[in-house]
């Protein structure tokens, strides 16, 4: 009897011993946790990809914030929690990633105490020598989520993010040891817009939660018709006009680098890549159809004139739908599933569908990309 409980009490030793020690692993490399505070969903997810490289690089575990959403008619930003939209466990094979409630509920009540936390920013945001970390939305509400005041700013001038081509990650660990700073809480995505090139291939490990897929799935299945569909992409609400209306100052423009490339190797973005016209989107349609079999229905996902009426009636053999709630994360994911993709080479939320189909294999293309060289017309 003795022996039993000896037993059992030098095993339960064991395991508290091991999560102990798996805990004080996982401090030992130190947090880094950021507010996505630039931009709607495609900038955020860019800015995403180079975080989760950055903290790979200076081998800190990543605070996987909420995705921070605006409401028309709300003053304040909505902050929803990561995995409302992608799953956890794919991140972790590259990784290690914690959700933001657990890790304010747990770990930072070891290591982030409220009289230890410092904002960290590049120079100072505003007036009093600052990071002024929670000025503004959506800084201060995305903060304010999970009741974090800051009582002192770092400034990390003139340190950067890219880890691959110099030893910025050694730097990053000398000046900042997770002994010394347990956590680096950025006011700001400490990562480039667009994606810079080196972490586009971290796309992979973001994967649709099982509710947008089984949305997605449920909308395919039961409005689509059977047969292949195009997916197409297109920005054209009055913001959007009034962006492109800057492409002739400005050669590389949001996610253009995607088409034209980061060094605009491939030309400056165009005028028509950016908003496209109607005849554009027409022939650039029936051109993806000649090259397809069994096509039988469009899928359109907009921010403003999903053209389902011109759309019908130019192809009136074809089913033209979209998705009957606005809900941009179920449009990426049907877009993602289509047999063909037609997006716009500046919008981030078209970068986001293409890069997810590059890793799937899915062909893609876009709107007046390459530019035409002859004014020769389509037919179907």
């Amino acid at each position: 009897m003795k022996m039993r409980k000896f037993g059992i009490s030098f095993w339960f030793y064991c395991v508290l011993l091991l999560l102990h020690s798996s805990k004080g692993e996982i401090h030992e490399n130190g947090y880094l946790v950021y507010c996505p505070c630039m931009g709607r969903f495609g900038n955020q997810a860019d800015h995403f990809l180079g975080v989760l490289g950055f903290a790979k690089g200076i081998n800190r575990s990543l605070v996987l914030p909420p995705w921070v959403e605006y409401k028309f008619g709300e003053s304040r930003s909505r902050q929803i929690p990561f995995d409302t939209y992608f799953k956890i466990e794919p991140l972790q094979k590259f990784h290690d990633v914690i959700l933001m409630k657990d890790f304010m509920e747990n770990e930072a009540k070891e290591i982030w105490t409220p009289e230890k936390r410092t904002a960290f920013c590049y120079m100072p945001r505003g007036e009093n020598n600052s990071c002024n970390a929670k000025q503004g939305n959506p800084f201060g509400p995305f903060w304010d989520t999970f009741n974090i005041d800051f009582v002192s700013s770092e400034f990390y001038n003139p340190l950067h993010y890219d880890v691959y081509h110099s030893d910025v990650a050694k730097k990053w660990m000398e000046k900042y040891p997770s002994k010394d700073y347990p956590v680096l809480a950025f006011t700001g995505a400490p990562a480039s817009f667009p994606v810079q090139k080196d972490n586009v291939y971290l796309q992979k490990y973001l994967v649709w939660s099982e509710k947008i897929d089984q949305m997605a799935n449920t909308f395919m299945k039961e409005v689509l018709p059977s047969g292949g569909f195009i997916g197409i992409h297109l920005r054209n609400g009055i913001d959007w006009v009034r962006t492109c209306e800057h492409v002739p100052q400005t050669p590389i423009l949001f996610s253009s680098p995607q088409c034209f490339g980061y060094q605009s190797e491939y030309g400056p973005t165009t005028s028509e890549s950016c908003f496209p016209s109607k005849d554009t989107i027409i022939q650039q349609i029936r051109r993806v159809m000649r090259s397809m079999k069994d096509v039988a229905s469009i899928f359109v996902a907009s921010d403003s004139n999903h053209m389902i009426t011109e759309l019908k009636e130019t192809f009136n053999h074809l089913a033209v739908e979209k998705y009957p709630e606005n809900n941009p994360h179920v449009d990426l994911a049907i877009l993602g599933r289509a047999n063909h993709f037609i997006g716009n080479c500046v919008s981030s939320f078209s970068a986001f569908v293409k890069r997810e189909r590059d890793v799937r294999g899915f062909p893609s293309s876009f709107w007046a990309f390459p530019p035409k060289k002859s004014t020769v017309r389509d037919e179907l």
